[in-house]
C-alpha cells in the first residue's frame, strides 16, 4: 500500500497504482486545458463587447473567470505534485510510507525501466496510458519473480 486515497474511496497500491496515476494526469490535463479556455474566453470577451460573452455584468464576470482560473490553477498544480510523487515512487521502487519511514532496502534494485514495465505492463504500447487497458504482467521478464 503507498496511500488511502480519498477521491477514489480506496488506498493506492501494487494492483491499482497505474490507474491512480493515469488519473492523476488526466486531471492536470484537463486542468490545464480549462485553464486555457477560460483564458481564451477572456480575451474574447476583453476584444468584444462584455454584454456578448456573458449575461452577468462585466465586473460579475471577470470576478468569476478569475474564481475559475483559481480554481483550475489549484487542481493542477495538486494533480501535477500528485502524478509526479508517483512516477517517482514508480522509478524509485519505494512507496510514499517507505519513504517516510526511511526503510532499508531489502529487495533488490530495478532500473527505473523496470519498474515502470512493472505498473504499466510490458512491452511499452499504447495500453499504458489507456485507463481500460489490463496491465500485461505475463512472464516476460524474470525480475518480477523473486524466489
Amino acid at each position: 500500500m503507498d496511500h488511502h486515497c480519498p477521491w477514489v474511496n480506496n488506498c493506492v497500491g501494487e494492483n491499482n497504482q497505474k490507474y491512480f496515476v493515469l488519473f492523476t494526469m488526466y486531471i492536470a490535463l484537463i486542468s490545464l486545458h480549462a485553464l486555457i479556455m477560460v483564458g481564451f474566453h477572456f480575451l474574447h470577451c476583453f476584444e468584444e463587447d462584455w454584454t456578448k460573452c456573458s449575461s452577468f455584468s462585466p465586473p460579475t464576470t471577470v470576478i468569476l473567470l478569475i474564481l475559475l482560473c483559481f480554481e483550475e490553477l489549484l487542481f493542477l498544480i495538486f494533480t501535477s505534485v500528485m502524478f509526479g510523487t508517483q512516477v517517482h515512487s514508480i522509478c524509485t521502487d519505494e512507496t510514499g510510507i517507505e519513504q517516510l519511514k526511511k526503510e532499508e532496502r531489502r529487495w533488490a534494485k530495478k532500473t527505473k525501466w523496470m519498474n515502470m514495465k512493472a505498473v504499466f505492463g510490458h512491452p511499452f504500447s499504447l495500453g499504458w496510458v489507456s485507463p481500460f487497458a489490463t496491465p500485461d504482467q505475463g512472464k516476460a521478464d524474470p525480475y518480477q519473480y523473486v524466489v
